[in-house]
C-alpha cells in the first residue's frame, strides 16, 4: 500500500477563530466586570475602574482565544489588545483635557473676548479680552521661528549631507544637550546676556530669543531624521546626472522630505507657544496692545492664563478668562498643525507614473 493512500488528508485547511467584534464583545465585558468589580469593592475612583477593565480586557482577550485559536494566537492577540489598551490610556486623558477646556471656557469665548485687551479691566472684574496677548503671541513666535527655522535647517543638512569628523560630533552633542535645556535656563541666558550684559530693554524679542533656543534643537534632530529617510539612490542618480551636490540637496532631498519637515517644524512651535517662564523673565506682560516687539513690554496667551489664573483664587471672572485663554491657546496649536499639514500635501513630491 503506498504512503499516499496510508496519509489521511486534512478535511479543511481553516481552523477555529474567534467571532468577528468579538474584541468589542470582550471590551464591553470588561467594563461592565470592572465597574461591578469596583462598585463591590468600594473603589470611588473611576480610573480605577477603568485600569480593572483595562486588566480583565488584556486576561478575557487570552482566555478566550487560548479556548478556541490556541496559545500561538493566543499571545498574538494579547500583544494586539495591549496596544490597543495603551492607546485608549493615552487618549482618555487628552480627550478629557479638551473637554474640560471646551466646558469651562466657553462661558466667556467669544468675538468681544477675542477682540478687545484687558486694558483698564482689573483682574477681578467681568470683560476684557485676550486680543494684546493674541498679538504678542504670534509676533513672538513668528520672530522665533524665523530665526529658527533657517539655522535648524541647515545645521540638519549640514549634519546628514557635509558633517564628518570632529566638528560633526561635537555639533551633535551641543544639539543633544540643548534638546533637553529647560526653558528657565534659556530665559536667564537672554536674561544675562542681552538685558543685563548688552543693556537692552524688555521686550517681546527679547522672549523670542530664548524661544529660539528651545526651538533649534527640535528642529535639527526632526529634520536630520527625515534627511536621513531619504534613499541614497536619489542622490546618486542626480549626481551621475551632473547635478552639483548643492542643487541636489536643494531639488531633491528636501522636497523629498519636506512633509517630515514641516512636522518637525510644527512640533516645535507647538513645544514653544505654551512657554510661560521665559516670557515672565523677558517680556513682562502687557495689559495694553504693544504692536512692536522690539520696544517695550508685551503680553503673550501663556503668561495671560498665568496672571488670570494666579489672580482668580480658582473662581470668578479672571478664572473663566484663564480657561477661554486656554481654549484660544489649543485653537491656535490645532490651526498651525492644519496649515503646515496642507503645506506640506501641497509641497510634497507627486507620486504617479
Amino acid at each position: 500500500m503506498s504512503h499516499a493512500a496510508t496519509t489521511p488528508r486534512p478535511k479543511t485547511l481553516k481552523t477555529a477563530r474567534l467571532p468577528r467584534g468579538s474584541a468589542w464583545g470582550i471590551a464591553l465585558a470588561s467594563v461592565l466586570l470592572g465597574s461591578g468589580i469596583g462598585l463591590l469593592a468600594g473603589l470611588g475612583n473611576k480610573v480605577q475602574w477603568g485600569l480593572l477593565a483595562a486588566l480583565l480586557f488584556v486576561v478575557i482577550t487570552y482566555t478566550a482565544a487560548a479556548a478556541v485559536e490556541g496559545r500561538r494566537q493566543a499571545r498574538d492577540r494579547v500583544a494586539t489588545s495591549v496596544v490597543w489598551v495603551t492607546f485608549v490610556l493615552a487618549v482618555i486623558p487628552l480627550a478629557s483635557l479638551l473637554y474640560e477646556t471646551v466646558k469651562r471656557g466657553a462661558k466667556v469665548f467669544d468675538g468681544y473676548f477675542l477682540g478687545h485687551s484687558m486694558g483698564v479691566v482689573a483682574d477681578t472684574e467681568p470683560g476684557g479680552g485676550i486680543y494684546h496677548a493674541i498679538i504678542g503671541t504670534l509676533e513672538q513666535v513668528g520672530l522665533a521661528t524665523v530665526m529658527s527655522v533657517p539655522l535648524g535647517l541647515f545645521t540638519a543638512i549640514y549634519l546628514v549631507e557635509y558633517g564628518r569628523g570632529r566638528l560633526a560630533k561635537a555639533v551633535t552633542f551641543f544639539v543633544d544637550v540643548m534638546t533637553g535645556v529647560p526653558s528657565i535656563v534659556a530665559g536667564l541666558f537672554v536674561l544675562s546676556f542681552w538685558i543685563l550684559i548688552l543693556g537692552f530693554d524688555f521686550s517681546g524679542f527679547a522672549g523670542s530669543l530664548a524661544l529660539s533656543i528651545l526651538m533649534i534643537p527640535v528642529i535639527v534632530r526632526s529634520t536630520e531624521e527625515m534627511l536621513k529617510l531619504v534613499p541614497n539612490e536619489l542622490r546618486e542618480a542626480s549626481l551621475a546626472l551632473g547635478v552639483p551636490k548643492w542643487r541636489t540637496i536643494l531639488k531633491v532631498v528636501v522636497p523629498t522630505s519636506i512633509g517630515g519637515i514641516t512636522t518637525g517644524v510644527m512640533l516645535a512651535v507647538a513645544r514653544i507657544t505654551g512657554e510661560t517662564a521665559p516670557v515672565l523673565l523677558l517680556v513682562w506682560g502687557n495689559s495694553f496692545i504693544n504692536t512692536n516687539p522690539f520696544e517695550g513690554e508685551q503680553a503673550s496667551l501663556p503668561l495671560y492664563i498665568y496672571q488670570q489664573y494666579a489672580n482668580s483664587s480658582g473662581e470668578g471672572a479672571a478664572y473663566d478668562r484663564a480657561w477661554a485663554a486656554s481654549l484660544a491657546l489649543i485653537a491656535f496649536v490645532m490651526i498651525l498643525n492644519l496649515v503646515a499639514r496642507g503645506i506640506a500635501r501641497w509641497k510634497a513630491p507627486q507620486s504617479g507614473r
